[in-house]
């Protein structure tokens, strides 16, 4: 039998956490690998159903665990964030077309965002092996220079870096300062990135 509840706790980096169940305060331990049918990590405050089984220590655990919804109020909040990300990428490929900017712009701002995606999946992975860390700095410095696209990719597909508000205030200060010198240089033409 399923039950419901909604996940009070929960440890990105270490892959565990807590569910609430609708009928009762005892909060049941859940691992990552108890979520199934799913591409997204799990937050706190998700609504979930799932199935108990004693543990190994005779404590009750979650398996089989699902998401009661689809988080649309979660994913409606990230809208603006992508939109904004399409809407720049248009942007870059205007550019191009009408000869502001030269195609090795694009080339490069998607050079960057695989880099800088390849570098949140490794710090996510270091993360959860207790190894050395990427430095938030070195973070900052790939988005400001073009990769912040990947990065953004990466918060939303990995959930990393995804809730830490000083990180992201200052990510997305690194944003803008990279459109607006974008934006610049499309509208001046300097830099010698013009065709």
């Amino acid at each position: 039998m399923r039950s419901q509840g909604k996940i009070t706790h929960w440890d990105d980096e270490k892959g565990f956490g807590f569910i609430t169940p609708q009928d009762d305060g005892t909060e049941v331990f859940v691992h990552i690998s108890a979520f199934t049918r799913t591409t997204r990590r799990p937050q706190t405050g998700d609504p979930v159903s799932y199935e108990t089984t004693p543990g190994k220590d005779g404590k009750t655990k979650a398996e089989h665990v699902r998401f009661s919804d689809q988080s649309v109020v979660k994913i409606l909040c990230s809208a603006p964030a992508v939109l904004f990300t399409v809407l720049f990428i248009c942007f870059l490929l205007v550019s191009v077309y009408f000869n502001r900017l030269s195609w090795l712009a694009l080339v490069a701002y998607g050079a960057a965002s695989v880099i800088t995606f390849i570098a949140y999946a490794w710090d996510k992975s270091a993360a959860q092996r207790g190894k050395w860390r990427t430095a938030e700095a070195t973070l900052h410095l790939m988005s400001l220079v073009g990769g912040w696209p990947g990065a953004l990719a990466a918060q939303r597909l990995l959930r990393h870096k995804s809730s830490k508000q000083k990180f992201l205030v200052v990510f997305w200060l690194t944003v803008f300062l990279n459109v607006a010198a974008i934006g610049y240089v499309v509208w001046h033409g300097d830099f010698g990135l013009i065709n």
